[in-house]
């Protein structure tokens, strides 16, 4: 009787429990699409220690030696210390003005609810589906004009630009903010300003976060439109640095020990501020989603 009992308790410890197919299949996918991610992270990784003659004989190889003789000398080509300081400053200031504008702008057409209000979020909506090339040359033409192409017309256009989505990310998030607590505030005594600050930004944080990641992503690493404001100034983004010290070595050659290094330091500043606020931006993209 004991061993048969032995024996059943010893059968029922080597059963393990079976894992749905459908599991192991969704893993190996997830597998697959974080390697398909990862791979350009770790190609532009390996060959920012190589030279130009290793890169394009052996672009798959682990470099001979993980010296920073590479990157030093992208640093000093690319001017990275003033680039990186004009594109924080342009980014930081053009992502300040697009939060401010868009939160307000947002809560105010949530609370108005009158046909004028769902115009104006109808068309600034429906200005996130017009090309930008259809609109670049008159508007370089017009800020030209103003005496603005430079970095200050720069940010104009940056939150001019931001403006469409980031009030459709918030309309949308603020509907879910309950009416009661504004209205006890009010009878608080709080006024406008004290109402929207203490009241309603803090609990439109997640989405604030959104807002703030997508639009320094795009901001920091966008070419086109400094190069059509700034052109080959005296101060320019780090995109443009990278691309003027990619023509001094002729316009149909590819100095690679160039560009893998740059490249690398550039994107270091965007993937930080991914990591730091990832918790906020998963988030607020569920939760709007939701609402």
């Amino acid at each position: 009787m004991n061993h048969i009992m032995a024996s059943g308790q010893a059968g029922s410890r080597n059963v393990r429990p079976k894992i749905p197919v459908g599991k192991v299949i969704v893993i190996v996918l997830l597998i697959l699409f974080a390697l398909c991610t990862l791979f350009p992270l770790l190609f532009l990784l390996i060959n920012s220690f190589k030279d130009q003659g290793t890169i394009v004989a052996s672009p798959m190889s682990l470099p001979s030696s993980w010296s920073f003789t590479y990157i030093s000398s992208a640093l000093e080509q690319i001017h990275f210390g003033r680039a990186v300081w004009i594109t924080a400053v342009v980014t930081v200031i053009a992502v300040a003005l697009i939060v401010f504008c868009s939160s307000m702008l947002s809560w105010v057409l949530v609370r108005s609810r009158t046909r004028s209000s769902s115009l104006i979020l109808l068309l600034l909506t429906a200005a996130m589906l017009v090309p930008f090339q259809s609109l670049m040359y008159p508007l370089i033409h017009e800020f030209e004009g103003m005496g603005l192409k430079d970095l200050t017309g720069l940010v104009l256009m940056y939150g001019g630009f931001g403006l469409g989505m980031s009030v459709f990310l918030y309309h949308g998030f603020i509907k879910g903010v309950p009416m009661a607590l504004e209205e006890a505030a009010l009878i608080d005594g709080a006024n406008i300003f004290r109402l929207f600050f203490g009241i309603v930004f803090p609990l439109v944080k997640p989405i604030t976060v959104t807002v703030i990641i997508l639009n320094s992503l795009w901001i920091w690493n966008d070419y086109l439109l400094p190069f059509l404001v700034l052109g080959n100034a005296e101060v320019k983004t780090l995109t443009l640095e990278l691309y003027y010290a990619k023509m001094l070595s002729g316009q149909f050659s590819n100095p690679w020990e160039l560009i893998f290094p740059a490249v690398l330091v550039s994107i270091i500043p965007v993937v930080v501020l991914y990591l730091f606020l990832q918790k906020y931006f998963i988030k607020g993209v569920t939760e709007g989603a939701v609402k």
